[in-house]
């Protein structure tokens, strides 16, 4: 794809998002030799697609036993999956890191404003403890764009994280606090500080380190803790290049390039624009991947394109970014 395509993603209306779509699928079929192959063997012709519905969807699962890459290159990032040691990792081979770049900053900043308003401060590991996280390389990147001193991870050191948190809130310093599931419950278990100026952001998981607990308990839990209206929440994985955030009720909104639908369990092929079922993604950003990615994510896609994660499916691997401390 040409330089004027890829900015073409980046700047898709919603009207031309299906037409898009297509044209990715057709250059993905007929460059990744792992994706062809899964279509053909689900009986599919490539001219029998003619609407994002009827696009084969690669399982995610793919990532974890094939090298899924739509041309040949040599690899500019490979993120790696985190999870238990049980558990097989999911590999991302990204064609040009300047792609990833511009999926999560763009987006953050259509949601957020710049990231130069906002100290991050990030409750994971930092980018030199695990370089091939794709989550944190995305925080690791809006700490350096938000070029404010306080900025940065404080995994480790919860009574500092306190104190930065307590002094920022007195000077009306506009933060975004992104953190695991498990490690934001840990830290607000141990401190009570009231909010007004500071986002929570989780990014899920809870598996393997604490008792489960559902989206519902974990939002009440720090609003008691924080006196905080809204918890939000980002949505993203090792085997996409853009997320989708929700800023409170755990309902998600896409970036313009992203486009989740819904398909039954027990058919690959039974895909709609809404409902209620196992979610489907279209992340335009992987066009040198596969930018039709079957999850293992059940949930609620509305009419408007948002979307809620119930659950997971059954006998589906733990997703492990809130493992990436082990």
């Amino acid at each position: 794809m040409n330089a004027a395509f890829l900015n073409n993603i980046f700047n898709v209306l919603p009207d031309s998002m299906e037409s898009m779509a297509l044209e990715v699928f057709n250059f993905q079929y007929q460059q990744n030799d792992v994706y062809r192959e899964f279509v053909k063997n689900l009986g599919v012709k490539k001219e029998s697609v003619q609407s994002v519905v009827q696009i084969p969807f690669l399982p995610i699962s793919f990532f974890k036993t094939h090298t899924v890459k739509t041309t040949v290159f040599e690899s500019a990032l490979v993120f790696a999956s985190s999870g238990t040691t049980q558990a097989v990792t999911s590999f991302h081979y990204v064609k040009d890191a300047t792609l990833y770049k511009r999926s999560f900053l763009q987006h953050f900043e259509e949601v957020y404003g710049a990231s130069s308003s906002w100290c991050i401060l990030a409750l994971l590991p930092s980018y030199l403890e695990r370089n091939n996280s794709s989550l944190v390389y995305m925080a690791s990147e809006l700490i350096k764009q938000s070029r404010h001193p306080d900025s940065g991870f404080y995994l480790n050191d919860f009574d500092k994280l306190y104190h930065t948190l307590k002094r920022l809130e007195q000077l009306k310093q506009p933060v975004i606090l992104i953190g695991v599931t498990f490690a934001l419950l840990d830290f607000f278990e141990k401190h009570s500080i009231h909010l007004m100026h500071t986002i929570v952001m989780e990014t899920g998981g809870m598996k393997g380190r604490r008792e489960e607990w559902t989206r519902q308990e974990v939002h009440a839990f720090i609003k008691s803790r924080t006196g905080l209206k809204k918890i939000h929440s980002e949505y993203g994985m090792t085997e996409l290049l853009s997320q989708a955030y929700s800023k409170g009720d755990g309902i998600y909104q896409c970036a313009d390039w992203m486009r989740v639908l819904v398909r039954e369990e027990d058919d690959p092929l039974s895909v709609k624009s809404s409902g209620r079922g196992v979610l489907n993604i279209i992340d335009l950003a992987n066009i040198y991947s596969c930018s039709f990615i079957a999850t293992d994510d059940a949930g609620t896609v509305y009419e408007d394109g948002s979307f809620e994660v119930i659950g997971r499916v059954d006998n589906s691997d733990i997703r492990g970014c809130s493992l990436m401390t082990v």
